[in-house]
Parts: C-alpha cells; sequence; structure tokens
C-alpha cells in the first residue's frame, strides 16, 4: 500500500467497494443476460409470433443501433443529473421495455422495442465507469 494515502480514505474506499461493486457487478450480469437471452428465446418466440429468421436477425441487431446512437447524449445526460439518477433511469426504463417484448405480436413491434431497449440501455457501461470515477479518487486508482 502507497504510504501517502491517508488512512482514512481507504476505509472510506473500502466501504464504498463493499457497498457498490456487488451491485454493479449484478447490474452489469443483468446486462450481459439482457443481450444474451435474446438467443435462447428464438425459437419459442418465432413459433408466437410467427417472425422469420432474417426478421429476428435484423430486430436482434437493431438493438446496437438504438444502443450506439444514444450512447453519447445518455452519458452527456448523466453528466447533467447525476450518475445515481441517471442509472436508475436506464434501470427502469430496460426493465420496462424489456417487459413489454411480451406484448410482441410481429416484425413491426419487435424491431421498435428491440431498437427502444438499445435506447433505453445506451450508456450503461459507460455510465457505471463515469459512477465509480466519482466515488474513488484517483490516488486510489494509481496506488
Amino acid at each position: 500500500m502507497n504510504a501517502s494515502i491517508n488512512p482514512e480514505l481507504e476505509r472510506v474506499t473500502a466501504k464504498a467497494i463493499r457497498r457498490l461493486v456487488p451491485f454493479l457487478l449484478l447490474m452489469y450480469v443483468l446486462a450481459f443476460l439482457d443481450r444474451a437471452n435474446i438467443g435462447f428465446a428464438k425459437q419459442a418466440f418465432q413459433l408466437d409470433t410467427g417472425v422469420s429468421n432474417a426478421a429476428y436477425a435484423f430486430g436482434a441487431g437493431i438493438f446496437f443501433i438504438g444502443y450506439a446512437l444514444f450512447e453519447v447524449p445518455s452519458n452527456l445526460i448523466m453528466h447533467r443529473v447525476g450518475a445515481r439518477a441517471w442509472m436508475c433511469r436506464i434501470m427502469v426504463t430496460w426493465g420496462l421495455v424489456s417487459a413489454a417484448l411480451m406484448f410482441v405480436t410481429g416484425e413491426t413491434s419487435f424491431y421498435a422495442l428491440r431498437f427502444l431497449l438499445g435506447v433505453a440501455e445506451a450508456g450503461f457501461f459507460p455510465g457505471v465507469i463515469y459512477f465509480l470515477t466519482k466515488w474513488f479518487p484517483v490516488q486510489r486508482a494509481l496506488a
């Protein structure tokens, strides 16, 4: 441990790590599962909705268009309103749009909701990184 680090700062940093990292890790795992589960649901989803293989592949990929288009604006807004409030918004809208996918009846609704899911989730990973930079001092990262 670097001798220049304040013991009080070290104690507070350790407490922040214990409280924040498990929750952020859970959020990251949920984000990974959300992206991966589209492949697991393919067969049942196609049987229920009649969506073709090509339409399903396009709908799975359109998520990343919404994510890429709105990642920078999402992070600019997060910087303005605060990481805690914005991460909460991301998680809530992400959950609502994910739940709305149960109402898909065809290709158009699938495309729209997959795009909206990307928009809702945009900025999540950079937001977590930004959030962590607000809780942990640079000296701690360099130690």
